[in-house]
């Protein structure tokens, strides 16, 4: 410690060393008595080894307290010591303003990781539904395979749901905006649901757009697909849904159970189930939080307007976003 003390001073002691052969030549060029230049320079050394012994003490409790801080560089807060200079205070700004970097993102890190193992929880939960039923359904003689159809099919759309989710946490999502016909994705959406159309006996009205949209196909399909699916969930048997255009609004209108008014607001939020989810445990609180942020993504924009007992209206605002290339 002391030849590093040593080194972190070597520039005062030449200095001194200097000093003192300045001293000595000009004492001789004075023809000065050597006990003069001898006395002093004895003065010189004395004051500088007490300056120089201080200055070591200062260093050594430093370096033991940084040692101590450093021992302790896990906890979540820790004083400094008072800095002895100006730059010595620059560095603890920036030491502090690294130090608050590194926790934010460590926070944020956290946060992520507890919202990904929330959702895994419930995704497990709701994809154990399905599986139930088909197990139940396996058992019987003669298997209902329309209903074999229907679960297999929730099964799917969970596992696609985690898989959008997981693609829209990335940093790089695989968006590919082109020219697409709206209504070939909408077909392809309806034919998707189709065996739940017919086991529900719903009736289905589309009326073609004959529009095309800058969008990512496959995203726009997702989005669509998500709101059939949440139409298809709370309309009851022999019920109908709606899809038709009106400028650049495409709209999904079913006569379902609709949706509370205080819930409204808050149906975009992530892992929110509203009163009909929690009622009815088919919620899983995600659908539509990946929709909003899918269509935010597109540059299209969704609304959700609902009566309770009448139905739901979910309007997708397909004006054309940011060009992207492919």
């Amino acid at each position: 410690m002391l030849s590093s003390y040593l080194r972190r001073q070597y520039k005062l002691v030449l200095m001194l060393a200097l000093f003192a052969v300045v001293f000595a030549a000009v004492f001789s060029l004075y023809d000065l008595p050597a006990e003069a230049v001898g006395y002093a320079a004895v003065l010189c050394l004395a004051i500088g080894l007490v300056l120089f012994a201080a200055g070591y003490c200062r260093y050594v409790r430093r370096h033991r307290e940084l040692m101590r801080l450093l021992r302790n560089v896990q906890e979540a807060a820790f004083q400094l010591p008072p800095p002895s200079g100006a730059l010595e205070a620059d560095y603890q700004t920036l030491l502090r303003a690294v130090c608050a970097d590194r926790a934010g993102i460590a926070a944020a890190g956290e946060s992520a990781r507890q919202e990904m193992m929330d959702y895994y929880t419930l995704w497990a939960h709701q994809i154990k539904t399905p599986i139930s039923a088909m197990n139940l359904l396996l058992t019987e003689e003669t298997p209902d395979r329309g209903a074999l159809s229907a679960e297999l099919l929730k099964t799917e759309e969970y596992v696609e749901m985690v898989l959008s989710y997981l693609r829209l946490g990335c940093d790089t999502m695989d968006l590919v905006l082109r020219r697409c016909p709206l209504d070939d994705i909408v077909r392809g959406a309806v034919r998707k649901y189709a065996r739940l159309f017919i086991l529900k006996k719903i009736a289905l009205q589309f009326h073609e757009t004959q529009r095309t949209v800058l969008t990512d196909e496959k995203w726009l399909g997702f989005v669509i697909g998500q709101l059939l699916s949440n139409a298809l969930k709370y309309t009851p048997e022999g019920g109908m849904i709606r899809i038709y255009g009106d400028g650049e609004t495409l709209t999904v209108a079913d006569h379902g159970i609709g949706i509370q008014e205080e819930d409204l607001p808050r149906i975009f939020e992530k892992g929110f189930t509203g009163y009909n989810g929690r009622e009815d445990k088919k919620s899983t609180g995600i659908g539509l939080y990946l929709c909003r942020r899918i269509v935010d993504r597109l540059g299209h924009d969704i609304t959700v307007t609902s009566r309770p007992g009448q139905g739901t209206i979910a309007r997708l605002l397909l004006h054309d976003g940011p060009q992207v290339m492919e």
